[in-house]
Formats: structure tokens, sequence, C-alpha cells
């Protein structure tokens, strides 16, 4: 009997995946680490780990970049993975949010007495996910990603093991995280029987190259498909989580989330409806503009009436959810390039907004009401006016990063006949001037006599953490020409 044999053959490009192992590669080391030491590890070795670690992928990317110029973009792992200038961008964005965040949860680590590097080893496996997705050219990759990402989210967001809130927090987002996980799943099951095929460009390449007599299968995939990306990004009627899971969160996690979430999910989101799925753009276009209108509309109206500082910014992450979604409609390369400027923009203002937010809270992590900000600026003018800096370019005022983000992706919507789109989602941005503008009003106003005011302390971490953030905001949104010119630039790789 001759037994046959098959051999697997797969070329890697360990440049492509460099990030993603790097970032995997510092959250084992600190694993070992920790578990070595005599006594718990000190909060500065695991910080001052992945802050490195952020900046080695920094290194890393730049040489990505390079490397496009010479040889342009390239697929590895069986084509599964793609190096394109979108990747390297977001893998970018990503990498100097985990910093940032790093920096402020080193602060309140020694603050609320959390020890060892728990927070650091989640944060850097959780942010390998992220890169994974951003880079990810197949629906199983994405999904890998996507559950590296959470699983990890699920137990950052209970690190704090005194406060029942967050445990409550932690299960309503593993119990929801769960479902959307397998909603995805199932989509991602139904797009393959009708295309034959996971990888993202041989579904573009199939559904371009012939027509199905019987959609129907592939049409309930890609809605299952966005409904867990929806579930992700928090846009209505899938963002009921968030409030909660943002308010019960430790703060710095919350940043986190914000930020380094928002960027890799939105980054998968893109690939495949515009990678795969572009050549169906008019039949998921209405879904999505359906969704973009309730995101954005809803999620400043609910804004409003927010008196707990916290749940405030998760409403409002849910009517930038619904901005960005924008570019993600307009279905173009503006589209995407416009997406990419308010993602990159938008991660380091909300880390630095959620730092200020951090301090706020003192010990405990619970003053978030609005009023513990009256007359913070009066008392400390420095910390008053970065955080009205930031909530001023969340609004998009101008002179701000928010300012020309909010203009690129209505600007896509409009190029690609979304004029009635634009309007609404600019009537949304100016229900939630409101809530911006009482809050920065609020830093400003005379303290009320029988209040209680002290000035808060300001630590080195997290100070740099909130400068940084303030810099970016100011002078991206003086001279955006560099970064936009770079988000133009940063080709997306796909074949509708």
């Amino acid at each position: 009997m001759i037994a046959a044999t098959a051999t697997l053959r797969v070329s890697i490009h360990y440049l492509v995946i460099l990030p993603v192992l790097i970032f995997f590669g510092a959250s084992l080391l600190l694993l070992i680490a920790s578990a070595m030491w005599r006594r718990t590890m000190p909060t500065w070795v695991a910080t001052s780990t992945t802050v490195a670690t952020s900046l080695a992928v920094l290194v890393v990317t730049y040489f990505q970049w390079r490397g496009l110029d010479k040889s342009g973009v390239s697929t590895t792992v069986a084509h599964a993975v793609v190096l394109d200038g979108f990747s390297v961008v977001a893998t970018a964005v990503i990498a100097v949010s985990l910093g940032l965040a790093a920096l402020v949860a080193h602060d309140w680590a020694i603050r609320e007495n959390v020890r060892g590097p728990e927070y650091q080893i989640l944060a850097l496996a959780s942010t390998a996910g992220a890169v994974l997705m951003t880079q990810a050219n197949d629906l199983v990759v994405i999904f890998l990603g996507l559950e590296i990402l959470s699983l990890g989210l699920y137990v950052l967001v209970a690190i704090d093991r005194r406060k029942t809130v967050s445990a409550e927090a932690a299960l309503k987002y593993f119990i929801l995280g769960g479902f959307a996980s397998a909603v995805f799943i199932y989509g991602a099951a139904l797009v393959y029987g009708a295309t034959g095929s996971t990888n993202l460009s041989s579904i573009s390449y199939f559904l371009g190259s012939n027509v199905l007599l019987k959609p129907g299968l592939l049409y309930a995939g890609g809605a299952l498909l966005l409904v867990g990306f929806a579930f992700k990004i928090a846009a209505v009627p899938f963002h009921m989580w968030s409030p909660d899971v943002y308010e019960g969160a430790p703060t710095p996690v919350t940043g986190f989330m914000a930020s380094i979430v928002k960027v890799g999910a939105f980054a998968a989101l893109i690939r495949v409806m515009i990678s795969g799925l572009g050549t169906q753009l008019a039949t998921w276009r209405p879904i999505l503009w359906v969704l973009i209108v309730l995101t954005t509309v809803i999620g400043a109206a609910l804004a409003l009436p927010q008196r707990n500082a916290k749940r405030l910014l998760a409403y409002s992450s849910i009517n930038h959810a619904g901005f960005i979604l924008v570019g993600v409609w307009a279905g173009t390369a503006r589209g995407s390039a416009a997406t990419l400027f308010y993602l990159a923009t938008y991660a380091p203002t909300v880390v630095a907004t959620f730092a200020i937010v951090t301090l706020m809270g003192g010990l405990g992590d619970e003053r978030h009401s609005l009023e513990s900000y009256r007359g913070l600026a009066r008392r400390q003018p420095w910390l008053g006016a970065s955080l009205a800096v930031l909530l001023l370019s969340q609004l998009g005022a101008p002179l701000t990063t928010g300012f020309y983000a909010k203009y690129a992706v209505l600007a896509s919507a409009i190029d690609a006949s979304g004029t009635i789109l634009a309007l609404i989602v600019l009537l949304s941005a100016a229900i939630a001037a409101s809530f911006y503008l009482r809050w920065t009003v609020v830093l400003y106003a005379e303290p009320d006599g029988d209040m209680e005011m002290s000035r808060v302390v300001v630590p080195r971490a997290t100070g740099l953490a909130i400068g940084l953030g303030v810099a970016m905001t100011l002078l991206f949104g003086i001279w955006p020409g560099p970064l936009a010119t770079l988000a133009q630039h940063a080709t997306l790789y796909f074949t509708p």
C-alpha cells in the first residue's frame, strides 16, 4: 500500500508580522519574568518594558514604510496577512496609544496599590490582537485577532478586584462580547459558503467575476459580520454595553478601550467592507447609512443628560464611531484615508482625556461627577487648559485635529454623493457641541462656596501622557498636512 502524503509549505515574511511578534514576545517575557521574580515585580519595570515595546514597534513600522516604497504591497502566511500602507500607519497609531495608556496606568496602579505586571501583560497581548486585525486579509485571521484583543480586555475591565462594579462590567462585557464573536464567526461561515473562501482578496475576485443568482447566503453572512463589528465599535443599536463598561472599568482601562480597540476594529471593518465586499457596495451602503444616522444622533442625544464624566465620554465615543463610519460608507480611497486620519488623531486625544479623568477620579477612582471639575482651570490652569483643548478637539473646533478629521470624513461622503448623510451627521455634531462646551464652561466657572476644591497632584508619567496628547492635538490641528498626506499615501490593499 502506498500512502499519499501532502506537504504544506507556507512562506513567511517576518518583517510583516514583526509588530505582532514583538507585542506577543514582550507580553510573554513579562509573564515569565514576573513568575521568576522573588517578590512582586515593580510597576516601573513592567511600564518601562511596555513603553520600550511601543517604541520598538514604531521603529519597525518605519522600516516597513520604507520597504513599501521599494517593494510595494506584499502578503504572507498564505496571503492571510498583508503589509500595506494602511496597516503600517494603523499599527503605528496603536503603538503610540499603548505607550500613552501604559504611562497613565503606571501612576494609577501606584495610587490604587494595584501591584504586579498584570495590566501590562494583558495590554500587550490585547494590542497584538489589534495589530493582527489591522493586517488581516482573511476572515479567520480577523476572528483570531478579535478574540486575542477581547480576551485580555475582559480581564482588564475587572483588574481591580476590590471593586464590584468592575466585576459586573467585566461580566456584562464578556457575555455580550462572546455573543458578538459567535455572530461574527457564523457570518464568516456563511460568506465562505457563498464564495468558497475566507480570504478577502479571493472573495473580492470571486464576486467581481461571478454573478450570484441566489445571493441571500452572502447577504446574510455580510450582515452578521457587520453586527459583530458594530458591537466592537459600539454602534447603535449594539452600543448598550459601552456606557456601563466604560463607567465600571478602571479609568486607564477605559482609555485603552476607547483608543486601541477602535483602531483595530475599524481597520478590520474597512478591510472586510472594502477589500472583501467592495463589489457589493450598493448592497451594504444603505445598511451603513442607517447605522451611521442612528449612531451619531442617538450617541450625541443620550450624552446630553449625563452628569458622569465617564458615561458622557462613552456616549461621545459612540458619536465618534458614527463619524468614522462615514469614511467607511464612502467606500473610496478618499474615505479610507479620512477614516485613517480620524483614527490617528482621535486615539491619542481620547487617551489623554481619560488620563485627566483618571487624575480627577482620586483615590478609589470614584469622583467622576462633572461638578468635581468646576473651577479646575482656575486652580490648575495647565491641567484645565489641557482638558479644554482635548474636549474642543473632540467637538471639532478649528486649530485642533478634530476639525480636520471631521471635515475629511464629511468631504469623502459628499464626494460619494452622500450630502444628506453629511448634513445629518453635521447636525449630530451640533448637538454634541452642547455637552462639550458645557464641560468646558464648568472648567472655568467659579466654584460654589460650600464646595471643597483641592489641587490635583499630577504624577510625571501621567503628565507626560497628557502633554504628548495635547501637543499632538494642537500640532496636527494647526499643521495637519504631514499626517493627512501620510494617510492619503497609506494605500489599502484590495482588488475590487
